[in-house]
């Protein structure tokens, strides 16, 4: 498919950037199907205002694929430690029916790791 040079008007400033045929052959590479509709300066704004937002909304973040896209905010617990009774906050809702530790105690009760057999 022949590609030719498109004039597209951006969203954000009204100005007019050109979406060249090499930008439009990549897209069609790359299964893309919507034309870009902003201007690359203000996707470059656009980027780097949503990266500095992102180090500062206060998420944790889980990777692509976790829901809103990765920003799932992590929920604390409060929970009593069970070893020594130090208040602590853990990941997940204690349920009562097993023991919650602090780091420090569960540091000191975790079995150790099993290393794996030798090979023959």
């Amino acid at each position: 498919m022949a590609y030719a040079d498109k004039q597209i008007v951006c969203r954000d400033c009204n100005n007019s950037f050109t979406f060249t045929a090499g930008e439009q052959e990549f897209y069609a590479n790359k299964g893309l199907m919507n034309e870009p509709s902003r201007c690359p300066a203000c996707r470059q704004a656009r980027r780097s205002n949503r990266s500095s937002l992102e180090e500062m909304d206060g998420y944790v973040r889980y990777g692509n694929f976790a829901s809103f896209g990765g920003k799932t905010p992590r929920q604390m617990h409060p929970a009593a430690c069970a070893e020594c009774g130090q208040m602590t906050e853990v990941p997940f809702q204690p349920r009562g029916d097993r023991p919650v530790y602090c780091s420090t105690c569960y540091n000191k009760i975790r079995p150790p790791r099993q290393e794996a057999p030798p090979p023959r």
